[in-house]
């Protein structure tokens, strides 16, 4: 068995990377729809990072469609980060984010819980 030649996998290389992308700036660009939705520091960094390289990574690769698609995920990815730093600052409730229940939800799910056990 031989080995690929390189003008098969390039383009099954690009149409991978693209649909990749496309999903990734599927959900940014939902969240970013959603005015409600602030996102986690951690998604932001993370999700940033990921992009910022995935666009130097197809950059490189001369993948242009790819490299184009993370950029844009980029771009929504800023406008999060601006949405998640302003909730922070201001001290509004950050949808998108659950507390952990309180004490007294705790206990009633407990009862509900041992009320439905046989």
């Amino acid at each position: 068995m031989g080995l690929v030649p390189t003008a098969t996998i390039v383009p099954v290389v690009g149409l991978l990377l693209s649909v990749t992308f496309a999903c990734g700036l599927v959900v940014a660009v939902a969240h970013v729809v959603n005015r409600r939705f602030v996102a986690p520091a951690y998604d932001v960094v993370a999700n940033l990072l990921a992009f910022c390289c995935a666009v130097a990574a197809s950059t490189l690769l001369h993948h242009w469609v790819p490299a184009g698609l993370a950029a844009v995920a980029v771009g929504c990815w800023v406008v999060l980060a601006v949405r998640t730093t302003g909730a922070i600052r201001s001290g509004r409730p950050r949808h998108g984010q659950t507390e952990p229940p309180a004490a007294d939800q705790m206990s009633n799910a407990a009862r509900t819980w041992s009320s439905v056990r046989p």
